[in-house]
């Protein structure tokens, strides 16, 4: 993924440095924003404990708020 990022980015003339981080982290949110069950941002990032998936989306600290209902959208 590193090296797929930086060829992107000297494609698109990117003058600073980059770096897979934001895209790990930002695909947990994203994913548990759109209500996705645990188990399956699990399975996507490749986590074998639920525990790193919880980290990742912050559901440890969103208790009851870290899924939506449809009905709210």
């Amino acid at each position: 993924m590193q090296k797929a990022i930086h060829k992107a980015a000297k494609q698109v003339s990117i003058p600073k440095p980059v770096s897979p981080t934001p895209f790990t982290t930002a695909l947990p949110r994203i994913c548990s924003e759109a209500s996705y069950d645990i188990r399956t941002v699990q399975e996507l990032l490749g986590h074998k404990d639920v525990k790193t998936t919880q980290i990742y989306t912050h559901v440890l600290n969103r208790g009851p708020r870290a899924v939506r209902s449809p009905l709210d959208r």
